[in-house]
């Protein structure tokens, strides 16, 4: 077989991202491994759930209906594509707020079933676990974090469709837990870029926080304990206090990152031959004393760091759209009655064996 001949072929799909309060779309090409983002669109509803403190779930649903076919038909004319130019539509399938998941999987089976293109339903936490690799080619295996809104693990990615968690929060997510804080702290909507911008002006060693799990075995972690005691330390400051806020900000922020620093490094002890390339994804992944702060203890191991362009960290879909056009060179397809899943394991047997949520508890959204 000549080099040409093993060469993979070159595909174009269009992804659809709707699983909370982004509505997005994107084509991504695939050619021999590398990912070109053809086009990339996100309207964001920040402004919307602005008001709440956080996202409504009817809230993003209604949007996600009124604005998605605008955000794909700007996505295929950014792209200056038509659909009879894709070879798959991808569509983030769960897990998620269902109602937005709904909206997004029905539209991506339409266009699907019209034009009688290959249907791949997405797992959202697969699209951010391959994300990093919308920028440069990213062998596996590979040890990720994965930490957002709804979602905290480590995983060894083994491969495509291969994962297995090695470790998760047993409560509250880290994005969750800054949204919290910025919400007690009078910050705003998101909470993660509010958080770190008044941390910057704060004393990290101020506020004694809590650290969960800090120093023990495993790579579990905790932030409800962490969230509470920022939610009493806020209540007790008084009015107008903005340096007690900036450091009360920073001493969250130092925890967390303590936190997750320490349970990375175990979990790098735990990933075997995955522990010499060490990826953080989702929206956390954005947080830029994080980011120096897991770059450098890869340094430290020997280990590459890597991780997403900070535009593909939070929500969007030219990662949905990777994810596809991975799948679609993989052979892996979906039939069009596919599910909408609110939640959905990327390790259904560690899922099974250790649930991060019980009957009675909302929990994480994995």
């Amino acid at each position: 077989m000549t080099a040409a001949q093993a060469r993979s072929p070159s595909l174009t799909v269009l992804g659809i991202e709707t699983s909370c309060d982004e509505t997005a779309a994107a084509v991504v090409r695939l050619d021999d491994g590398r990912a070109e983002v053809v086009s990339d669109v996100v309207w964001t509803q920040i402004e919307e759930h602005a008001p709440y403190g956080g996202v409504v779930p009817e809230i993003a649903a209604r949007s996600h209906v009124e604005k998605l076919d605008a955000v794909i038909a700007e996505a295929m004319a950014k792209g200056g594509l038509g659909f009879a130019d894709l070879d798959g539509v991808a569509a983030t399938a769960g897990p998620g707020l269902i109602g937005g998941v709904m909206v997004g999987l029905m539209t991506g089976k339409a266009i699907a079933l019209a034009r009688g293109l290959p249907l791949m339903a997405i797992n959202h936490l697969e699209g951010h676990a391959l994300s990093p690799r919308l920028a440069a080619p990213l062998p596996f295996p590979y040890l990720l974090l994965l930490a957002s809104g709804g979602h905290c693990q480590f995983l060894a990615v083994e491969g495509l469709g291969r994962y297995r968690r090695l470790g998760s929060t047993v409560d509250d997510a880290a994005g969750e837990a800054f949204d919290k804080a910025a919400k007690v702290l009078g910050l705003g909507f998101p909470g993660g870029p509010a958080v770190e911008r008044a941390a910057r002006d704060g004393d990290p060693r101020r506020y004694p926080l809590p650290r969960s799990f800090l120093g023990q075995p495993g790579c579990d972690m905790s932030f409800a304990g962490l969230k509470t005691a920022t939610m009493r330390a806020a209540q007790a400051l008084p009015d107008g206090a903005l340096q007690d806020r900036a450091d009360l900000a920073a001493s969250f922020q130092a925890a967390v990152v303590d936190v997750i620093a320490d349970r990375a490094a175990n979990a790098m002890d735990m990933a075997g031959d995955a522990a010499a390339r060490l990826v953080v994804a989702g929206g956390v992944a954005a947080n830029g004393p994080l980011r120096a702060r897991l770059e450098a203890l890869a340094s430290a191991r020997g280990a590459e760091f890597h991780a997403p362009p900070l535009r593909y960290c939070t929500d969007n879909a030219a990662m949905i759209a990777l994810a596809g056009a991975e799948r679609l060179t993989a052979g892996f397809t979906d039939r069009l009655d596919a599910p909408a899943r609110p939640r959905w394991p990327l390790d259904a047997a560690a899922a099974a064996a250790r649930p991060v949520h019980v009957p009675g508890r909302k929990g994480a959204k994995a």
